[in-house]
Order: C-alpha cells, then structure tokens, then sequence
C-alpha cells in the first residue's frame, strides 16, 4: 500500500501545475525547472499561463511553467504596444524612491525633481546634460556611473564629486574640458564610491538613466523629458 502511495505521488509531482496555482507553487516550479536562475520578482505574466519573472534587478523573462518553457523577448500586441517595455519603465519607476538624495550631486532648486545617473564619457549623457543645464524648472539629483568602457570615466567622476565646486567640476567636464588634456591633481573623497555601489545595488547597467518627478524616462528620450517638464505628457 505504501509503495503504491509513493508511486501516486511521483506521479502527481510529474503533471504540469494546474491552472489555479498559486505564484509561490509557480516559483517553487521555475526554481525545480532552472534550479541556477536567479531571479528577484515572479508575478503573472502578460496572458494566461505565462509568468513574468525579473532578473538582474530590472530584465524581464516569461516563464510558461504547463510547458516548462522559459522565454526571453519582446512582447508586443496588435496596437504595437510594447508590453515588456511597459513592465520594465514600471520597474524602474520604482527605484525613484530608493535614491538617498543627500548623496547626490545636487544642481539647481526648480519645482520638477530629476534623478540622473550618468557616466562623464558618455556622449547621451552629454546631450541630458546639455538639455537639463540652466533650465530654472528643476531640482537636480546627479549620480555618477561610468562606465568600464570609457577609460576616462571614473578619473573623471571622481575629480567631479571631490572638486570643491562639484558643480563647477561637472558643467567642465560634461561639456568636454578635459577631454584632451589632464585633469587637475585632487583628492578622491570617497563619494563616487557611493555612487557606484549604489548604482549595482539598483541594477544599473547603462547610462543615461533619469526620473522626472519620479517616472522613468528610458535612455535618452529628451523629447519626453520635455513632455513631461511641460505637462504636455499624454
């Protein structure tokens, strides 16, 4: 009789899960199905019987757990729109809140709050910075990342955030002052450092990053910055 239970078991264990499984039966099956993935966050996917399963702080993978099936892609619908793209602003838009402001570089004192991570050598960057300096309608909160493929770029930031006028060293350095030339001697304080380790913590891979008034714009969609500076935002 036992033997026969054990056998009834095994096999129960063997279907598919069923369609009214809970997410923590579905995380115990993705772990049981890719037992060296790592992920951070599984909640229903965008159509029924698919998982959305977040890795590396913010990518986004489909899990079909009837099938055994782990997808990675877009997903798009008839009215081109772009559903993992969705997910993934959403995902970003809630790491506004986990930025500890007083650690930023700080310019200007506007209505709109504006959260940038940017690398010194990054041509976007660059542009953001451009399209960000003297506008009066903002409060900047700049962190800086750079980037293992721009050599520069952590010399730079660390001159930046331990300049005695960081504001100064920044407006210098993104509009290319020492692009062909050395930087002056300093001191590194410590602060890029922060930043850096911040930056992993969020899951930052790339730059420019920024968040108006705590949504996420992707990359650099300045003319939706703009949008939103404006309140013209659909």
């Amino acid at each position: 009789m036992t033997r026969h239970l054990l056998l009834l078991l095994g096999l129960i264990l063997l279907l598919p899960l069923p369609l009214w499984a809970t997410t923590d039966d579905v995380e115990q099956s993705l772990r049981r199905d890719y037992p060296t993935l790592e992920f951070q966050q599984i909640t229903p996917g965008p159509f029924d019987g698919a998982y959305q399963v977040v890795v590396n702080q913010g990518d986004i993978l489909y899990y079909l757990p009837q099938q055994g099936f782990l997808i990675t892609g877009e997903i798009w619908t008839r009215d081109a729109q772009n559903l993992t793209r969705n997910a993934q602003t959403e995902l970003m838009t809630q790491k506004a809140g986990l930025f500890p402001l007083d650690k930023a570089l700080i310019i200007g004192n506007g209505p709109h709050q504006v959260i940038e991570v940017v690398d010194p050598d990054c041509p976007y960057c660059r542009e953001g910075s451009a399209f960000f300096t003297g506008r009066k309608d903002v409060t900047r909160y700049i962190y800086l990342f750079p980037l293992d493929i721009h050599p520069q770029a952590e010399a730079k930031a660390a001159f930046i955030l331990s300049a005695k006028d960081p504001q100064v060293a920044y407006e210098d350095v993104m509009g290319g002052a020492y692009d062909n030339q050395e930087l002056p001697p300093f001191k590194d304080n410590g602060r890029l450092k922060i930043h850096q380790e911040l930056g992993l913590k969020l899951g930052i891979h790339g730059t420019p990053k920024y968040w108006i008034d705590g949504r996420f714009v992707a990359g650099s969609n300045l003319k939706l910055a703009e949008k939103m500076l404006s309140g013209k935002q659909d």
